[in-house]
């Protein structure tokens, strides 16, 4: 059993990494790049080299291509040492045309050209255009930059060496204090008075890495930090992950004491503090209320994720749909060619004739003559919003499962080993329960985890229906936009599932029936 779940682990991460490439070679190779900037305003905003320039920047935000501008290089330079902030002032601008470079500019701008090419780099250099002989043209100013398009080989190994990052002291640069790792049972943030184990870092990325406090599942932590891509026009800057899983709603008001000891109203998660270089300077507010430059928080809000309004609506419909389908699938079987067999033999037949769309929208139109709320509503939702589309998602499975358990226990009656139990003398109730039953049921058993684990995943039309802000729609609306990280992130996540599905599936079912082995012996 070990060694066949992990030549199945093996398979599936091959697997996951064979359809995250498939799909970046769809978006990057065979789709026109410039349909990204079909739903971008600033794009139109641009003019003339800029709008150039701009346009390479995008194709690299989006992970087409490497793009490295002259600017940037000289400040990889004096990073490095090898420049000093005088006379990266003296070369940090171009001539409107080579000709017009000085000595020293031109001396860097030969560095700039033969580094980026021997790197694959194409260097591009752009003449300011003029608008008369003194001025130049809004966005015409000149410019330098290098590019070359990124290998698949190279964006599958940066995408996945990052899936999952470790934090760790050296992240931050230029952080106040000395850098380290210290635990503690009272946490600051709690006045240092209540038990509160927390692990806090200086010089690491987020402060607190891990903490407790009194929400499920009471211990949190920003250690190992999970990235799926991200986005660039669905949720501008934010990791698909971080897209799925932050709370939505109104921000929680309460009352705070800031690292400072300052008291103040606020929805600030202080647990949440990411390290921004200079941050706390750059706002007299984030001076008054921190001590360090730890003061990217994100806000509490009084509803769930994405994943969490698709989890509850998911898993309460897969609940509902095996309570009901499998009861009326074995009452199905048990009475087969009589009237409740056909009644449900109907049922199969309307659920799985009739569009998904139409029978959500009959459910709708019911539940509001019903007066059942009809929209998902964030601010003064109650649980009554939830009904109707549980309701709506359960009828197909409720309907798959009636239908394939039927078929699997009729086909089961007619097996050798029934009429030999019956020849046996055991009766019909205990052929039922002790043979029958088990063995149809062990491949509605397998799909279960799958049925559990795609509850994260939504459901389109559902959410769509009722506006239940879910996962359902990110892909659908990451395509539509073009949005390249978003498609990429929420594949690779799609594909995890599915694989995690399928061991999971396999496992359960050797729990349930002993009599299969994946064990394999040589003969």
């Amino acid at each position: 059993m070990t060694k066949y779940l992990l030549r199945r682990l093996l398979h599936g991460i091959f697997s996951v990494i064979v359809v995250v490439a498939v799909v970046m070679i769809l978006i990057y190779s065979l789709m026109d790049r410039n349909q990204v900037f079909a739903f971008d305003t600033n794009y139109t905003k641009q003019y003339s080299n800029a709008k150039e320039v701009y346009t390479y920047r995008a194709w690299n935000n989006y992970g087409y291509m490497d793009f490295s501008t002259y600017s940037s290089y000289l400040s990889m330079l004096v990073k490095n040492g090898e420049l000093d902030e005088e006379t990266r002032d003296k070369v940090a601008t171009i001539g409107r045309t080579p000709k017009k470079d000085s000595e020293l500019v031109a001396e860097y701008v030969q560095k700039f050209t033969e580094y980026y090419e021997s790197q694959g780099y194409t260097v591009k250099r752009l003449d300011a255009v003029m608008k008369n002989k003194k001025s130049v043209k809004q966005g015409g100013q000149q410019q330098l930059f290098a590019y070359r398009d990124r290998p698949l080989y190279k964006r599958l190994w940066s995408y996945f060496s990052r899936v999952f990052t470790v934090d760790n002291i050296h992240n931050a640069e230029n952080v106040e204090g000395e850098r380290g790792i210290k635990f503690t049972l009272h946490d600051p943030l709690y006045g240092g008075e209540k038990f509160a184990p927390a692990v806090i870092g200086n010089g690491t990325t987020y402060k607190y890495l891990l903490y407790t406090d009194n929400k499920f599942p009471f211990i949190h932590q920003n250690l190992v930090t999970i990235k799926l891509g991200t986005s660039y026009a669905v949720n501008r800057g934010i990791d698909v992950w971080q897209t799925m899983t932050q709370t939505q709603g109104s921000y929680v008001l309460r009352t705070i004491t800031y690292p400072s000891g300052v008291t103040a109203e606020g929805s600030a998660d202080l647990h949440s503090a990411r390290y921004v270089e200079g941050s706390r300077e750059a706002s007299d507010l984030n001076m008054q209320y921190y001590v360090d430059d730890y003061t990217n928080v994100i806000s509490v809000n009084n509803g769930l994720s994405r994943m969490g309004y698709s989890f509850i609506i998911g898993i309460i419909s897969t609940i509902l749909s095996y309570l009901v389908g499998i009861p009326i699938g074995i009452w199905m079987a048990q009475k087969e060619n009589k009237l409740v067999d056909k009644i449900g033999s109907a049922y199969v037949v309307f659920i799985t004739a009739v569009p998904g769309l139409s029978y959500i929208f009959l459910v709708k139109a019911i539940g509001y003559k019903t007066g059942l709320p009809t929209t998902f509503d964030l601010q003064a939702g109650t649980w009554l919003m939830y009904i109707l589309p549980i309701v709506s998602l359960s009828l197909r499975p409720i309907a798959s499962l009636m239908r394939w358990l039927r078929r699997y226990m009729v086909d089961q009656q007619n097996s050798d080993y029934v009429k030999f139990a019956r020849s046996g003398g055991l009766s019909e109730g205990e052929i039922f329960r002790n043979h029958i039953l088990k063995n149809a049921a062990i491949p509605i058993i397998r799909g279960i985890p799958a049925s559990i684990l795609f509850s994260m995943t939504g459901a389109l039309l559902t959410e769509r229906v009722y506006v239940v802000p879910g996962v359902g729609g990110l892909l659908i609306q990451a395509i539509n936009k073009y949005d390249n990280g978003v498609i990429v992130g929420v594949t690779m996540f799609y594909a995890v599932l599915s694989i995690i599905s399928i061991i999971l599936g396999d496992v359960l079912m050797t729990v349930v029936d002993p009599r299969i082995n994946f064990t394999s012996k040589a003969r």
